[in-house]
Formats: structure tokens, C-alpha cells, sequence
């Protein structure tokens, strides 16, 4: 779907764009029975205590409930409607079955209204349907992939997210991540065949701070521009730097130091390491 630039009429529309959403069913609206009011808790866990900072406020938003599962096996599904979603990036579809229930996936890119989707064990690798790693071709891109069996699809949930099935060892199935990180799969996990749509939504400018506010991001502060009970590298005088690496309030290093486990037991299951940041020189002399 194209993006689409509109004339600078204001200094929030100049350098600003939006996405072109003729992609989606027109005049569908959400269906009432997918769909619930949830309390906004943003940034905060169950005692209310912050834990992801610079959240909250925004527009009020209904949840839809996907279906990351996809274990309604040999029951053939009709694609009634691509419709938009305001608590992800992708979109969604919303799936009529056979026997009458309804359900919302992940819309892949290619999926159309009219299009049949099916999972199962034994089903065509098309675009849309759900099947066992360990009988998905070699090579294809696949999305929504399970990290356990019967958890659910964790991996490659957002826009233009996909990953690639590599290899097949035993009870285990080499996965490239989307950040080029290889990983061993269990094969009785499930993956979706094809990429997430709406991939156009990296290239959206913003224009201005309120858009950003709308979805719930609230200003970032600096570090060293709090106090220095606030933050590690805060106070001195001017704009210093503070004298150290950059950090978060609680000291963790924010650039090239490691916060993964030595001992985390997935580690096992990680064949090739993503590759370093911008951050980290690679290759560097002396």
C-alpha cells in the first residue's frame, strides 16, 4: 500500500505522511463478538509500579483477540475482511469457517477477501495457512511462528516481519529470525506461511509530537538532563555527559553491554548470534 504525503498546510502537516488504507475492506467495521474494552495499565505491572518507561495516555483503543493458535485444524476458513487494527502494526483478517465461527489472523501479505485459508498437519504451504514446521518446504517465509508447541505464535508479529525456514535436523528446524539471529525450533511447532502485511508502515513520518502522543508514547527525558537522584548521569554543571557510558536510571549499560543470561537455558537452541548494532565497531584494528 502506497503512502500518502499531504501538502504543508501546517507546520504538523509539512514533512508528514499517513498510510493509503484503500488495502482494507471498506465500510467493514470490527467484529463486536472479537472485540473488548481493556484498562489501560500502560508502563505499569500488576502493583502499579513502572516498568517501561515513557508510557501511557493516547487514544482509547478496543482489543481485538487473535487468534495466534491457529489449531482449528481441517476446517476450512473464508477471508471476509482486512480490516485495520490499533494495537499492532499489522493488519488484520477476520476469518468466517465452515461451521460458522469467526476469527481474526495476522492478514500475510498477498491475502485477499474471497481467499480460502486452512490448518492442519497436511495442508498446501499457500499464503495464510497454519502448519507444522516439519512440513513446511525448506526456504519459504513464514510468520507467527510458536517457540513452544501449543503456546502460540511468538515470532514475526508485526509489519513486514517474516522469518525463513533454513534447515531440518532431527526434532528440530533452523529458523533466521527477522534480526538474522539463527535458532533451533522445535518441528511440532506451528508457523504461518508467508510475510506480514502493511510493510509500507516503516516509512510513515510522523510530523509531529502529537502523533506519537496519540499512541500512548509519552516525551523522553534524558539522562543528563535530571537531577542526580533522578538518574546516573544526571546533574553537573552545563550539558555534560555525566564521565560515564551511557545507562539506565537502574545503571544497566545501554550501549553494547550485554543483559542476556550466561546460563539461560535457550541458549542451547541459538546457533548464530544476531548481528552487533551500529554501535559496535566490528573488525576494528588494535
Amino acid at each position: 500500500m502506497p503512502v500518502k504525503v499531504y501538502q504543508p498546510t501546517s507546520a504538523g502537516r509539512r514533512n508528514s505522511s499517513v498510510l493509503d488504507f484503500k488495502h482494507l475492506t471498506k465500510g467493514k467495521r470490527r467484529e463486536k463478538s472479537l472485540s473488548s474494552r481493556i484498562s489501560d495499565h500502560t508502563g505499569h505491572n500488576v502493583h502499579g509500579h513502572i516498568t517501561s518507561r515513557f508510557r501511557g495516555g493516547g487514544a482509547r483503543k478496543i482489543y481485538r483477540k487473535v487468534d495466534f493458535l491457529r489449531y482449528k485444524d481441517g476446517v476450512p476458513a473464508n477471508v471476509a475482511a482486512i480490516e485495520y487494527d490499533p494495537n499492532r502494526t499489522a493488519d488484520l483478517a477476520l476469518l468466517h469457517y465452515a461451521d460458522g465461527e469467526k476469527r481474526y489472523i495476522l492478514a500475510p501479505k498477498g491475502l485477499k477477501v474471497g481467499m480460502k485459508v486452512l490448518s492442519g498437519e497436511k495442508v498446501e504451504p499457500d499464503v495464510g495457512n497454519s502448519m507444522p514446521l516439519e512440513t513446511i518446504p525448506l526456504g519459504l517465509q513464514i510468520h507467527n511462528v510458536e517457540m513452544q508447541p501449543g503456546k502460540g505464535g511468538q515470532i514475526a508479529r508485526s509489519a513486514g516481519n517474516t522469518c525463513q525456514l533454513l534447515a531440518r535436523d532431527g526434532d528440530y528446524a533452523s529458523v533466521i529470525m527477522p534480526s538474522g539471529e539463527m535458532r533451533k525450533i522445535h518441528v511440532r511447532c506451528r508457523a504461518t506461511i508467508g510475510s506480514i502485511g502493511n510493510g509500507d508502515w516503516q516509512n510513515v513520518r510522523w510530523g509531529k509530537a502529537g502523533r506519537v502522543r496519540h499512541m500512548g508514547r509519552r516525551p523522553h527525558n534524558r539522562g543528563t538532563s535530571q537531577n542526580p537522584v533522578a538518574h546516573p548521569m544526571g546533574g553537573g554543571e552545563g550539558r555534560g555527559g555525566g564521565g560515564r557510558h551511557p545507562c539506565s536510571p537502574t545503571g544497566l549499560l545501554a550501549k553494547g553491554g550485554k543483559t542476556r543470561r550466561g546460563k539461560a537455558r535457550s541458549n542451547q537452541f541459538i546457533l548464530r548470534r544476531r548481528p552487533p548494532g551500529k554501535h559496535v565497531a566490528v573488525g576494528s584494528g588494535s
